[in-house]
């Protein structure tokens, strides 16, 4: 199997930052490869290729059949590779052929831009120690439990964007080293977890 290996591009420094590198040129195809999106994004921070797709599965574009799995594999094959520390990432070809449309996609952007500004402006460097190693570990495995059952949850859109949401806040932590977003990803996590549990109970 051909492996995509992605080389160091400039790393995004803000939510805004990470949407303008990905957002599709004037003069782009129709379509867009994901390799070619993630080649803007860059390949030695992990936490924006996290971050990417969960933001993707939060916006209208969760609709599109197959993208939940996708981003599914993405993020998870991402985060096992970070939780192994390793320092440039890598995909299967077989997933970076895989292509978007521009016009969805920048739609799905534009849908996305004003809650970043919003982040942008409320984030600084807070409790650090939970966005790097070793308890950046714990976020990444809480990631993991997240993300993994979203090819089965596909024929429900509403739940994978819910789990999106939560991946979401733990990405924007890492990436932007806020611990704050992290504990709240921990918070969402636990509400979710109650609301679930609480449920099933009213089902038996």
């Amino acid at each position: 199997m051909r492996i995509f290996k992605s080389e160091q591009t400039e790393d995004a420094e803000s939510l805004t930052h990470l949407i303008a590198q990905v957002r599709p040129a004037d003069d782009d195809d129709s379509h867009v490869r994901l390799d070619d999106l993630l080649h803007r994004v860059g390949g030695r921070s992990f936490a924006p290729v996290i971050l990417l797709p969960a933001l993707i599965l939060v916006s209208p574009l969760s609709a599109i059949p197959g993208s939940p799995s996708i981003g599914a594999l993405i993020i998870v094959t991402v985060t096992l590779q970070a939780l192994l520390g390793r320092r440039h990432l890598w995909l299967p070809a077989v997933v970076m052929r895989r292509k978007i449309s521009a016009r969805r996609l920048d739609r799905a952007l534009d849908w996305l831009s004003k809650p970043a500004r919003w982040i942008d402006g409320h984030t600084r460097a807070r409790w650090r120690a939970l966005t790097v190693a070793p308890l950046n570990r714990v976020s990444h495995l809480s990631i993991l439990t997240i993300t993994v059952p979203w090819p089965l949850l596909e024929p429900l859109p509403m739940v994978t964007s819910i789990g999106a949401f939560a991946v979401s806040l733990f990405g924007i932590g890492l990436m932007l080293r806020d611990g704050v977003y992290v504990l709240a990803g921990f918070a969402f996590m636990a509400v979710l977890g109650i609301g679930l549990g609480a449920f099933w109970q009213g089902l038996f």
